[in-house]
């Protein structure tokens, strides 16, 4: 093992320039047992590093290797597996635990034991060893071959020091010196002795040389001593004296901790002092404005607001720990409070004089206004109070009591004052729309009120009425009772439409102009939303805002968005019923005014809820909408009505029915009303169900006439319905065009074959039989053979029918037509054109089947086509 030892550290640790101090011969645990060794080394340079290093024979030679080196602080346990009993066994925890197997017990613990005293001198690092026995670590264990590096105490580690450079030169030259150095040790070895006297001898020779000069350095001594005992004494003199100073510098010192101190406290306290004055001072100024201010001007409106602003400011500063605590400031918080107090009674009772006022003016204004149609103007009003808007910001802040009710008020006073103007505006309206005064009571109008009264029979009456004006001419076909005359045409239509678009126009900038005042006179925008809920009570009794506001209590609102709006429909409240009322009016004047009040009103909510959906002039158009709406399906569901209770004479022909007229009217007028209107979609399903009621109640009507034959009634109000509807261009209702031509021509058709019957009856009974043999399959050449149908037989039928009696025949058809067909359609033409087609087309077939039958007999009828032709127009001339 020495040898191998040598070795190693000449080949692998000298040229690191380490020592190897310790070598045991391992193998890993549990495998193929292939030796190594664990070297435990140092490094010759300081600072000395402490390494143990993997070595490892090489497999192509004899030669050792480096295999792998831990650093000796990496070293975290030492595990020697069996204190007592001998176990070659160990473990080294570096990074991951290394299990080894020495190749004796005696090795392991002279490794062991070498790790332990390179701990303790270089590192002085907590290794845990374990399993390890006490004797070892604390004694140098002999170990035979290793007994030079690891026994005796920790001085034997550093027994064995190399040469350095130097050390190695001067043996070189000294060697040189001698010629025997290297082959007679001995004799060299007795010469550095020698030499090594000679030399002991010359220092002792020195050292008695100078003993005299050590004599006077001893003297020299003491007299240094003598002068650091004065100097100890003086120094202890100065110290008593500073001693008295440190004591008075003490006194001095901490006088003067107590002098900065108060000054501390003292700029403290003017810090408190300047913070308390600086924010809780209110001017003189300020007070005589809260306290006398002149609340109507202007300059004192201003004075006013800048001392409520100043005196919020005072009450609302963020006081200090301990400031309220202080008397004065105590006094001042109770002076601001008084200040606040007396200033929110006058500021409260000078608007509410001013809302009082604001009544009586407005009330005199109002009989200039009861002439025209226009509301009194508001703005010069909202103009003087909005001076007030920052006032009422800071009662809001501070006194909510008297802000809600100063809102209060303003709501009883206004909504008073609005509902005269509004209610003689409607009077004005409604007067308007009737004519006259006179008039208007014919329509149950009466008082300032403008309410419509009357009883269900009058209504009724004027109901039958409004819809009788609109009959066509031809009433006498009708049994229409007492209904008088229609005396409204388009311009009195026309009229209402103005008369209700400048009512809405009036009413929409008004509502919208009070809406925004409110905003900022009560300053309802500029805060966030207020939780609460509002009851209808509430509502009703004007307690829209009752809160405790210092009560922590919710308020009864749910933002202030529902305080503007309910504030709104406080203020107006009559304005819903009013134009309920004015609807109502203008529908008992005439049911087709609902087609105008749709699109007007339409148009104006659509507007309203582009700016605000949920304002209250939104709402409230949006509620009359739907009133109107229902007017309109009424208009819609009555004319069905009348059109399926209409009855016709039985003395006179039926011609155009009254509902075709009517609907032609209504289909012209809603054309000319909806183009271009929001509510389109209403329009087209209110000409859907028409036009299906026109269609069956047209039909049953033909079915039930006696004195004009049922195809007349269709085709002459079906070609009527065709005309009107291509006239309009009513884009949903081409099917319904389309199907109303078909009906006029399949009944123009059928009426035409009808009255026509057979003009040469019995001819026609002649061919009928000639076409009965052909059928039962006698040739048509062989038909002449037949007694009952020669020529003869043709012939003789043949000059029963001369042009005379034909022209005869012609005439009195023209004549039957005449009475059938009525004037306002001129369709005569248009029937007698048909039947002359017809009548010649049976012409042409009579003449086929002579050609065919008779051929060569040279049998022709009595007249020709050209015949034919002039009678027709002779006919139609002569008439």
């Amino acid at each position: 093992m020495t040898a191998i030892k040598h070795a190693l550290q000449r080949d692998i640790f000298t040229p690191n320039d380490e020592r190897l101090l310790s070598i045991v011969n391992v193998c890993k645990a549990g495998k193929k047992k292939k030796n190594c060794f664990l070297c435990a080394t140092v490094t010759t340079e300081r600072p000395v590093q402490v390494k143990v290093v993997k070595v490892k024979k090489s497999d192509k030679g004899d030669f050792y290797k480096r295999q792998i080196a831990w650093a000796l602080r990496d070293l975290a346990v030492v595990d020697a597996k069996d204190a007592i009993k001998e176990n070659p066994e160990f473990d080294l925890h570096f990074e991951k635990i290394y299990k080894w197997v020495a190749s004796s017990t005696a090795e392991k613990n002279a490794f062991i034991s070498c790790i332990w005293k390179l701990n303790q001198r270089y590192l002085r690092k907590k290794i845990d060893f374990v399993n390890v026995s006490s004797q070892l670590l604390e004694e140098s264990v002999p170990s035979g071959e290793n007994q030079s590096v690891t026994g005796g105490d920790e001085e034997v580690v550093d027994e064995y020091q190399e040469l350095n450079a130097r050390e190695e030169q001067d043996i070189e030259i000294m060697m040189e010196g001698c010629e025997c150095a290297i082959s007679n040790a001995e004799a060299f070895a007795e010469k550095l002795s020698r030499e090594l006297q000679v030399l002991d001898g010359a220092n002792i020779q020195s050292i008695m040389a100078s003993e005299k000069q050590v004599n006077i350095l001893m003297k020299l001594l003491d007299e240094a001593l003598k002068e650091v005992d004065q100097i100890e004494l003086k120094l202890s003199s100065y110290e008593e004296m500073l001693q008295s100073v440190k004591e008075q510098m003490n006194q001095i010192s901490e006088s003067n901790h107590l002098i900065h101190l108060s000054n501390t406290n003292n700029v403290k306290l003017l810090s408190e002092i300047e913070f308390l004055v600086n924010h809780m001072d209110l001017a003189k100024g300020h007070i005589k404005a809260l306290q006398e201010g002149d609340l109507a001007s202007s300059r004192g409106i201003e004075a006013c607001t800048n001392a409520a602003d100043a005196l919020l400011q005072c009450m609302n500063v963020a006081l200090r720990p301990g400031h309220d605590m202080l008397l004065a400031v105590q006094q001042q918080q109770q002076r601001f409070s008084d200040l606040r107090e007396h200033f929110a009674r006058r500021l409260a009772s000078h608007l509410n004089n001013v809302f009082v006022q604001q009544g009586h003016d407005q009330s005199s204004t109002l009989a200039q206004h009861s002439v025209e149609l226009t509301l009194p103007n508001h703005h010069p009003f909202h103009r003087d109070l909005l001076r007030y808007a920052k006032l009422m910001e800071w009662l809001k802040s501070t006194d909510y009591g008297k802000y809600e009710g100063l809102t209060k008020n303003y709501m009883d006073y206004l909504s008073r004052l609005y509902e005269r103007e509004i209610k003689d505006f409607f009077e004005v309206a409604k007067i308007k729309m009737t004519g006259t005064t006179k008039e208007s009571k014919k329509f149950g109008l009466h008082g300032s009120s403008g309410k419509l009264t009357g009883s269900t029979s009058s209504l009724n009456k004027l109901s039958v009425q409004s819809s009788g004006n609109r009959r066509s001419q031809s009433s006498s076909l009708l049994d229409m009772g007492n209904m008088s005359a229609s005396d409204l045409d388009v311009a009195d239509r026309t009229k209402f439409d103005k008369i209700f678009e400048q009512v809405l126009s009036e009413l929409e900038p008004l509502c919208l102009a009070e809406q925004d005042f409110i905003s900022k006179f009560f300053k309802l925008q500029q805060h966030p939303s207020m939780p609460g809920t509002v009851t209808e009570a509430d509502d009703l009794d004007g307690g829209l805002l009752s809160r405790q506001h210092n009560s922590g209590t919710a308020l009864p609102v749910s933002s202030e968005k529902d305080m503007i709006r309910q504030m709104m429909t406080k203020i107006f409240r009559c304005i819903e019923p009013e134009l309920n009322n004015l609807i109502a009016l203008g529908d008992k004047i005439d049911s087709f005014n609902s087609l105008y009040m749709l699109v007007k009103m339409s148009h104006h909510v659509w507007t309203a809820q582009n700016v605000d959906p949920a304002s209250f002039l939104s709402t409230t158009l949006g509620n009359v909408l739907v009133t109107v709406k229902r007017n309109f399906d009424k208009c819609i569901s009555n004319q069905i009505r009348q059109m399926e209770e209409v009855k016709i004479s039985k003395k006179s022909k039926v011609g155009i029915l009254p509902f075709v007229a009517e609907f032609e009217e209504f289909a012209g007028l809603a054309e000319s009303i909806f183009k271009n209107a929001e509510r389109r979609g209403d329009l087209d399903k209110a000409y859907t169900k028409l036009i299906r009621g026109v269609f069956v109640n047209v039909e049953k009507v033909a079915n039930e006439s006696q004195k004009t034959p049922r195809d007349v009634v269709m085709m002459e109000n079906f070609h009527h319905i065709f005309a009107t509807l291509s006239r309009l261009k009513i884009s949903c209702l081409e099917a319904e065009k389309k199907e109303a031509k078909q009906k006029y021509t399949d009944h123009l058709q059928s009426y035409v074959i009808y009255s026509l019957g057979q003009p040469l009856e019995k001819l026609n009974h002649f061919f009928e039989g000639v076409e009965a043999r052909v059928a039962q399959g006698i040739r048509e050449e062989e038909v002449s053979y037949q007694l009952a149908f020669n020529k003869q037989e043709l012939r003789k039928v043949i000059k029963e029918y001369p042009g005379k009696e034909v022209k005869k025949g012609l005439d009195n058809l023209y004549k039957k037509v005449d009475k059938h067909l009525c004037e306002e359609e001129n369709l005569l033409q248009v029937v007698w054109h048909s039947m002359q087609d017809e009548f010649i087309r049976q012409y042409k077939h009579f003449e086929g089947l002579i050609a065919r039958c008779y051929p060569g007999s040279g049998v022709t009828m009595e007249f020709t086509i050209q015949d034919i032709l002039d009678y027709c127009s002779s006919i139609a001339q002569s008439h």
